[in-house]
């Protein structure tokens, strides 16, 4: 033990002696590991942010809307719109047994709401009450839109956080009554605020039963009783979302009279595909940021390595003074193993330490939508303490071993 301890007091003094040098080096290392944490967050608080805002969406949401088809069957040349129709969404709900969920939708943006206490123009959505079990809406006060409603074309509505403010500023809102287009409406319910420093235009809508906004505000189409704007959807699992599509694709072609296999035909989300490809993509920014910190961080280790040889180098009539006082093979090797250990270990260290403080005084600052402050991932974090190791073991004990295997009379012999 006492051995160990004047070798390390040894290395102390070693490293004290050249302190430019062994700073310099020391940077080098810190650099790297924080190169590569700091690029790695980067990456991973961005791919945070847009997991966030999808979450913000809903779990395994797909999107259906009308599209373009033939005007005459067979042909691909003068295309015809089709909309989507309730007779649709009544055979996806009864044809289609990979969907487990789906809601028909109506949205208009030419209506206006107006309260006591001021007016604004919005984005209405009419839907069947499980719309909210598809997309994501979270509920602050009152409740969400029910079967009742539904069933009784009830005139109530769910105004999201931001329309809540506009139309009843620091005033409550539940009970209350608004006027859309000169219809009353009571407000039953009131969404949390959705997303990010109110970027989610969720939060300037007014939510209808799906019957209520068909009396009042059907589609502005030729079939005003039966088309629709739009269906969301959700597949049993999803791993069949893809499945759960083709199903669709295939009752929507039957009923509109054209062929599923033309893929033009169909407007659509798949939000399970979107998540499935914007992983791939930040795996691999992943991949090749981690690359450049690594190159960093060796471009550091091969530093340690130099300043370990030249250390050896300016040393060698020492290593023969202390070989030929009886000095051994082994507690040389240990001394320039553990001064280039040690060098590795604390400026890895303090790299870590540093790009930790740095990345949460960034919490601090405000970032854009969809973005997350970068944040330390334990993954690259073991992978960096795994290379500082190597590094470390490489660095101290390739020169140390050199040192070791000098003779007194050669090392003395040295000028």
């Amino acid at each position: 033990m006492r051995l160990a301890f004047d070798i390390f007091g040894q290395v102390m003094r070693t490293l004290w002696a050249h302190k430019l040098r062994s700073f310099l080096t020391m940077f080098g290392i810190a650099w790297g590991v924080g190169s590569l944490l700091m690029l790695v967050g980067l990456g991973e608080g961005f791919r945070s942010g847009q997991q966030k805002n999808m979450a913000n969406i809903g779990e395994d949401v797909i999107f259906i809307w009308g599209g373009q088809i033939p005007a005459v069957a067979g042909q691909h040349q003068g295309m015809k719109p089709y909309f989507l129709t309730y007779h649709d969404y009544l055979d996806i709900k009864k044809d289609a047994p990979l969907v487990k969920e789906v809601a028909p939708v109506i949205n208009r943006g030419d209506l206006r709401a107006l309260s006591d206490f001021a007016s604004s123009s919005s984005t209405v959505t009419g839907s069947t009450p499980n719309f909210a079990s598809i997309r994501f809406m979270p509920l602050g006060q009152g409740r969400w839109l029910n079967q009742a409603d539904e069933d009784q074309r009830r005139a109530v509505c769910v105004l999201g956080f931001q329309m809540m403010r506009n139309l009843f500023p620091g005033r409550p809102a539940i009970g209350s009554s608004i006027l859309i287009n000169g219809v009353k409406f009571e407000v039953v319910g009131i969404l949390d605020n959705i997303g990010r420093q109110e970027n989610n235009m969720n939060n300037v809508r007014l939510y209808m039963p799906f019957s209520t906004m068909k009396m009042f505000f059907p589609m502005k189409t030729e079939n005003t009783t039966d088309d629709i704007g739009n269906m969301v959807l959700q597949p049993v699992t999803r791993d069949q979302h893809t499945a759960a599509l083709e199903q669709v694709h295939k009752i929507i072609a039957r009923n509109h009279g054209f062929d599923p296999s033309n893929t033009e035909a169909f407007q659509g989300w798949d939000t399970v595909k979107n998540a499935e490809t914007v992983g791939k993509i930040f795996t691999a920014m992943d991949v090749f940021l981690g690359g450049v910190g690594m190159v960093t961080l060796m471009l550091g280790a091969i530093g340690i390595i130099n300043i370990m040889l030249v250390s050896v180098t300016e040393r060698t009539r020492e290593i023969g003074l202390m070989k030929a006082l009886g000095a051994t093979n082994r507690s040389i090797l240990w001394q320039f193993f553990l001064e280039g250990a040690f060098l590795t270990a604390l400026s890895g260290g303090i790299g870590i330490g540093v790009t930790e403080g740095l990345m949460k005084a960034m919490t601090l600052i405000p970032f854009p939508p969809f973005f997350d402050p970068p944040h330390l991932v334990p993954q690259s974090a073991a992978l960096a303490l795994i290379s500082l190791s190597l590094a470390g073991i490489v660095a101290g004990l390739y020169p140390a071993r050199k040192a070791a295997m000098l003779t007194p009379v050669e090392a003395l012999r040295k000028e």
